[in-house]
């Protein structure tokens, strides 16, 4: 027997959660752009992060969770495909953002300053976009999303996941999910990379710190 969302379910926490570590992302890498003991490669690293994760995030949505959700809920369809349109908008903003060389050579005020603007459109990008899309989103999940058919969802998405500074995925959910939810979020992951979340930990608390200019208080 199958059983809809309620507003505390799974489908809605992960995806709510999800949004917040794309707010969280790429406002720090507007940040830390700007700040120039934050070395090259952990920028390149949030960067990859960022860029990787909303175009899984937002191509999952349109070529998966839309259509399951068009199947209960058609009189969705407008509205989703309003979605998709600023997806192909973000995607623009994303190529923009890839597209900015990052390594020691390059390097400098004029380099970040470009790595900075990009970011920033990637930002005001997703923050108009989520602003559009949760009060659509959200309620639909609640209403029509069966959650086994979430789970089944959910696990495809956890398995073609990107890879890109995967450990940056751990220290965003411990930062921006209630300790309840990240218990909840850690223990759908396979076990493999359950067994691997202590170091995964420890190295985003280390990446944050330093993408904050934090590492200059030690």
């Amino acid at each position: 027997m199958t059983s809809l969302q309620h507003p505390d379910s799974v489908a809605i926490i992960e995806t709510r959660v999800a949004h917040d570590i794309h707010r969280a992302a790429s406002a720090l890498l507007v940040d830390a752009a700007q700040r120039p003991t934050v070395p090259c490669a952990l920028l390149a690293d949030l960067r990859g992060f960022l860029v990787e994760n909303l175009r899984h995030h937002h191509e999952t949505e349109d070529h998966d969770l839309w259509p399951l959700l068009l199947e209960s809920a058609p009189e969705t369809a407008a509205e989703l495909e309003r979605l998709s349109d600023q997806h192909e908008r973000l995607e623009t903003a994303l190529d923009a953002l890839a597209g900015v060389p990052i390594d020691d050579e390059t390097d400098g005020a004029s380099a970040r300053a470009e790595l900075r603007a990009a970011a920033a459109e990637v930002r005001e990008t997703v923050l108009h976009h989520l602003e559009h899309e949760e009060p659509v989103l959200l309620p639909a999940l609640g209403a029509h999303m069966e959650s086994e058919v979430w789970d089944a969802f959910a696990m495809r998405v956890v398995t073609t996941s990107p890879t890109v500074a995967a450990h940056l995925m751990v220290g965003f959910i411990q930062e921006v999910a209630s300790e309840r939810e990240a218990e909840l979020l850690f223990s759908r992951l396979p076990e493999p990379v359950q067994d691997l979340l202590p170091s995964m930990r420890e190295q985003a608390a280390a990446d944050l710190r330093s993408l904050r200019g934090a590492e200059r208080e030690a």
